[in-house]
């Protein structure tokens, strides 16, 4: 296990409790927790021999999560490297010439606004901006906390168009032709990582796992050499419940993600405003308090729920119903629970 780990992370192992049923199988059952890399915390859980066998696949998610991570960094700059902000920066200006990783973003990401009609845009970065202003200054100073004013939202969706991210794939490059427009990832890049870098342990050999970078679960394989399930569960929005899960979905090979009202929020006179924004009415949305996707790839997991959190239900559920191997529990404002077809399907019994 490389050394430099242990200085930037917090590394929690823990073996299976179960002696007799670890003696059986071979493999042990491990856990890695670290921090700070997508603004959030990654949980790693995995099967393996021995604890070295499994440190080495925490430092394989690690190293490789954080090259995700600083590549689609909408703040931050870093030394040698070219990432979202990077493109940001030279808006109108020049193209630039990224990593492939960005490449592939951007195109899924393309792909993913056809496929919801727009409700996924990584080019409405003006607007997410706005709002990210005003929600950090509410929060600093809830006394002083304001909404934006429409005009100035309505002026900065006129910067949105996701036709002017403009990709050279031959060249490597992204250019965006309008000068007020600024990308912002944030409805794709973690779940996107996250298949991303399971992919990649699974190519080094890691059959058995599972990730979570913020609520990004991503599994692989089953839980050892006893082909079992993994169990997941689904976050109450409603913090105050008792019962701080839901469900306990089982599966494998899967992707779950929520887009929920309950982690980053604001609140104006007396009124919360989460960060989740419809890009029609460019105020945040105000059907539900949380969505889950459970489908095969992590990414579109992301990018579905944050679809189809800004979709009314009928219409939400018509479009999860025409995926394949996709479904989805809603949650709306006063407590009610509707889920597609499939759903009921993977609650743990």
């Amino acid at each position: 296990m490389k050394k430099r780990i242990l200085a930037v992370i917090l590394m929690i192992v823990t073996m299976c409790v179960n002696l007799s049923a670890c003696s059986f199988n071979k493999e042990k059952r491990y856990e890695a927790e670290f921090l700070l890399l997508f603004d959030t915390v990654t949980q790693i859980v995995g099967y393996a021999n021995t604890k070295e066998d499994f440190s080495e696949y925490a430092q394989v998610v690690y190293d490789n999560l954080k090259e995700y991570h600083e590549l689609y960094d909408i703040y931050n700059d870093y030394d040698g490297k070219n990432n979202i902000k990077t493109i940001n920066d030279n808006a109108g200006i020049k193209p630039v010439k990224v990593d492939k990783k960005i490449i592939d973003l951007l195109l899924f990401s393309k792909d993913a606004y056809e496929l919801t009609d727009g409700k996924v845009n990584v080019a409405f970065g003006a607007v997410l901006e706005v709002w990210h202003q005003y929600r950090e200054e509410g929060t600093e100073n809830p006394d002083k906390a304001a909404l934006p004013p429409m005009d100035i939202l309505e002026e900065k969706a006129m910067h949105t168009d996701i036709n002017k991210v403009i990709i050279n794939e031959a060249d490597s490059t992204v250019y965006l032709e309008d000068p007020e427009m600024l990308l912002d990832v944030g409805a794709i890049a973690k779940g996107y990582a996250t298949e991303m870098v399971s992919n990649i342990a699974y190519e080094q050999g890691y059959k058995n796992g599972m990730i979570s970078v913020g609520g990004n679960v991503r599994t692989t394989g089953s839980k050892g050499n006893n082909k079992q399930d993994w169990k997941v569960g689904i976050q109450n929005p409603d913090l105050e419940d008792e019962n701080n899960q839901l469900y306990i979905l089982s599966f494998k090979d899967d992707s779950l993600v929520t887009s929920g009202v309950y982690q980053r929020y604001y609140t104006v006179d007396g009124k919360q405003y989460h960060h989740i924004i419809d890009p029609v009415t460019l105020m945040p949305s105000d059907y539900f308090t949380a969505v889950t996707i459970l489908c095969k790839n992590s990414g579109m997991a992301d990018a579905l729920s944050t679809a189809v959190f800004n979709m009314p239900y009928e219409k939400g559920k018509e479009f999860v119903e025409s995926l394949p191997d996709t479904e989805a529990l809603w949650v709306f404002k006063d407590g009610e629970e509707k889920s597609s077809s499939g759903f009921q399907d993977y609650i743990a019994k």
